[in-house]
């Protein structure tokens, strides 16, 4: 009788606590990846080997970079093929992304590298502009006709990847994917960052955000914080740091 009333006591504990703690209360070994604007996720492989190689089930997103509302989609989507609790990863634009796509139910933590970290009513153009970056090359960013965003491939280099040889940053360059204004200029919702634990990177060299804001950015949001010397694609040029920041994180959220 007194073990059947534990068993029922139990069980009302677990009920009442929610589906929400007991995945959190889980081992964390899902990362979902989010790329930013004006590259894909490919150049990502380092960092996704480097999670394989400890056990981690990495995916990376492929966003159309269409519109913010579309890239969140695009994360849930995948979040929702997930098998348990997740660690979600963004970077530069890709943080307005998980600020909002991190609310979903599965998403253990969050963590930004290099990244914008919006608060309610924010859109990336509101925060770059509020803290641009220092000296930063007048006309590095272009617009097409149909109002799609690019990087002079000229500036690119400079702007994006100056810590990458030569020819892998032309390259970027050359392969670069456009991101629509309305992904720029949309506003940011309810920010997972006010629910859920956070990290983030701060690339020290950045030219594309300045590493000002992102300290600034992190610490409104509570964020554990660390520096990497780096360009903006400090995940292409720093890959094991990046990779280590997202296990600190899985293995915070699965105590």
């Amino acid at each position: 009788m007194k073990h059947t009333l534990l068993l029922a006591i139990a069980g009302l504990a677990l009920a009442a606590a929610g589906p929400w703690s007991v995945a959190a209360a889980a081992e964390v070994k899902n990362v979902v990846i989010v790329h930013g604007a004006f590259a894909d996720g490919s150049g990502w492989r380092d960092v996704s080997d480097a999670l394989t190689k400890k056990g981690y089930k990495v995916t990376v997103v492929q966003q159309p970079l269409t519109s913010l509302e579309d890239d969140v989609s695009a994360v849930k989507r995948v979040l929702a093929l997930q098998d348990g609790p997740t660690v979600l990863v963004g970077h530069s634009y890709g943080g307005m992304v998980i600020t909002d796509a991190g609310n979903v139910e599965n998403v253990a933590g969050l963590v930004y590298v290099a990244a914008f970290q919006p608060d309610t009513g924010e859109s990336l153009v509101e925060l770059a502009q509020s803290k641009p970056v220092i000296n930063m090359k007048k006309g590095g960013l272009l617009a097409t006709k149909d109002q799609f965003f690019y990087l002079d491939p000229e500036a690119f280099p400079e702007l994006f990847a100056a810590d990458l040889p030569k020819a892998d940053a032309e390259f970027l360059a050359r392969s670069q994917v456009f991101a629509s204004r309305k992904a720029f200029t949309t506003e940011a919702g309810t920010p997972a960052w006010k629910s859920k634990p956070s990290w983030a990177l701060v690339a020290t060299e950045d030219r594309s955000i300045n590493p000002d804001l992102e300290r600034e950015m992190a610490k409104r949001a509570g964020s554990t914080t660390s520096e990497v010397k780096a360009s903006h694609a400090v995940y292409a040029s720093q890959p094991e740091d990046v990779a280590a920041l997202i296990v600190t994180a899985a293995e915070a959220v699965s105590k």
